[in-house]
């Protein structure tokens, strides 16, 4: 009995024990949390609104700091939203200790200066967005090693460089958004190999070299934007492929050769956008017997030839229509008249004859050949200047 007694006794000191030194380790690891925070702090020279100034008190627990979210089992720093606070400053090598950190978004401030190695030691994010800041240097390899990651948003900075291959690694990966930097060289032919990438966006670098024939494997992507580059070759037929394509943009490259019919096939796809390129050939007579959701389809300024797919008329939802600026001939038929969510059709410059009939659609914005439709339009912005010519859209007009 006195034996049994003493096993017990034994049992409860080994227990009592574990939960004091499990409660010094949490302690601590606040500590480190709270240190990491009050360095990043240290590192911010402007803070307009004092939201950090009135609330990153060592006095208050972490966890109820402004933008900061803990975990309820560890008490740990799982998520740090400082998104849209004007804040100026650098990140500190320190912010590496947040060892729990699942979440980090510094987006829309004036961050400066590299991104420190130590943010590799941060393996469990899933989530970080330094978009439009002011970073610099070259895109760091260091989030290649971020196994877990699922968005990854660097758009609207000042990073140089080319796109490290080690983002490959990056299994998990849905979203990459580079977008307007300074980045140069060709896309990684690696890029492909990133199964569960669903948006792609490199708009507006200095990439050169060929669109990748690897990224018709990354068949779950559903938005690719590498427009505003430098890229040369042809559209791979490999793109027509990704079935779950709803927003293709390749505008303002130096692509050349025909469109892949077989892009004319992606039933989910919304836009199609290949403007400012050089390509060439015709438009398939079914253009839009597979696309039952085209709402813009933007050709302009191409080497395009050939007659208007009488097709065309099948794409019920088609809202804009720009096709200025190619070597189109041959008239203009009545059937899209018949696109009744038609709001912007772009003609000019082409080879077009015959009389246009506009039938019965209503609010087409001067497709007497008055307005170029880029990059805005892409966007969903729309100018209020091409909105105010809608009163000079005519019933009907001469086409020669």
């Amino acid at each position: 009995m006195e034996k049994t007694f003493s096993s017990f006794l034994l049992i409860v000191l080994l227990f009592l024990n574990y939960v004091m030194a499990s409660s010094a380790m949490t302690k601590t690891n606040i500590t480190t949390d709270q240190l990491s925070l009050l360095s990043l702090k240290s590192q911010i020279i402007s803070d307009p609104s004092h939201f950090l100034d009135e609330s990153w008190s060592p006095a208050i627990s972490v966890c109820h700091w402004m933008g900061v979210i803990c975990g309820s089992r560890h008490q740990r720093v799982k998520s740090l939203n400082l998104s849209n606070m004007a804040l100026i400053g650098r990140i500190p090598r320190e912010l590496g200790n947040l060892s729990f950190l699942v979440s980090l978004d510094l987006g829309s401030n004036n961050f400066h200066g590299n991104f420190p190695q130590e943010m590799a030691c941060l393996r469990r994010l899933k989530f970080l967005d330094l978009s439009v800041n002011n970073f610099s240097g070259k895109v760091p390899s260091l989030f290649g090693l971020l196994h877990h990651l699922q968005v990854l948003n660097l758009g609207n900075n000042s990073f140089t460089g080319s796109i490290p291959c080690s983002f490959s690694n990056i299994s998990t990966l849905e979203t990459l958004n580079l977008k307007f930097n300074s980045i140069e060289g060709q896309i990684p032919k690696v890029i492909g190999s990133l199964v569960n990438l669903r948006v792609l966006n490199l708009r507006g670098n200095n990439l050169i070299g060929s669109i990748p024939l690897s990224l018709s494997n990354a068949s779950r992507l559903e938005t690719l934007d590498i427009s505003f580059n430098s890229l040369q070759g042809n559209i791979p037929e490999g793109i027509g492929n990704l079935h779950n394509m709803n927003w293709l943009v390749i505008q303002a490259n130096q692509i050349t050769g025909p469109i892949p019919f077989t892009i004319f096939n992606i039933s989910r796809i919304e836009v199609i956008a290949f403007a400012r390129n050089r390509l060439s050939g015709t438009l398939p007579n079914g253009l839009c017997n597979g696309l039952p959701k085209l709402k813009g389809l933007y050709l302009s300024t191409n080497k395009l030839r050939g007659h208007i797919p009488t097709s065309l008329s099948n794409c019920s939802k088609l809202q804009i229509l720009s096709l200025s600026e190619n070597e189109f001939d041959g008239p203009i038929h009545s059937e899209i008249g018949r696109l009744s969510n038609l709001q912007i059709l772009g003609l000019k410059t082409n080879h077009f004859t015959g009389t246009f009939h506009l039938m019965h659609t209503i609010t087409i914005v001067s497709y007497y050949f008055r307005i170029l439709f880029y990059s805005t339009l892409i966007a969903g912005i729309i100018p209020q200047e091409i909105w105010n010519l809608v009163e000079l859209a005519m019933e009907e007009n001469q086409i020669t």
